[in-house]
């Protein structure tokens, strides 16, 4: 499979394990992202994230679901992503309440692609972590905003200023 360079990321077209609430129940489907945006006419916010219920990961998560409607009306639809299971993931949508589909990445396929798995010192030690990331993809599945290494706390305050509709 060919690595997408930053100037020509395209959706993949494999397929990856999604939750998601609704209501009272969860919802599991196995997606692909290039088929979920040409039959949903909406921008795609596909967020990475290292972990879930750590302080960061939760602060990003709830800030997207405090913020949910101010992306939807701009025509986005938000999905995290990160190295955990389903089962952690609905933990994770539970206790915090998340209104947002996440993505369980546990062979890193899409982690790979994206290109977000990097070498971070931890306490003195080189380890491979996920590199906190966001790409933005207009309707048409076009690439138009991608930031790799950010922080999390009042980080979708500076993407809804960023963002054109889609």
């Amino acid at each position: 499979m060919a690595k997408p360079t930053e100037e020509n990321i395209h959706l993949p077209d494999f397929a990856v394990p999604m939750v998601r609430k609704l209501e009272d129940h969860f919802v599991e489907d196995d997606i692909k992202l290039n088929e979920l945006m040409a039959n949903n006419n909406k921008g795609l916010i596909l967020y990475f994230y290292p972990k879930d219920n750590t302080s960061g990961c939760t602060t990003q998560a709830t800030d997207f679901t405090a913020n949910l409607h101010k992306f939807d009306e701009l025509g986005y639809e938000i999905i995290g992503v990160s190295r955990d299971s389903i089962e952690s993931h609905k933990r994770f949508i539970d206790k915090h309440d998340l209104q947002i589909s996440l993505i369980s990445d546990e062979d890193e396929r899409l982690c790979q692609y994206f290109e977000v798995i990097k070498e971070k010192s931890m306490y003195g030690k080189k380890v491979l972590g996920l590199l906190r990331s966001t790409f933005v993809f207009d309707k048409d599945g076009n690439l138009t905003h991608a930031q790799r290494n950010l922080r999390a706390k009042g980080y979708t305050d500076r993407l809804l200023s960023l963002l054109p509709p889609a």
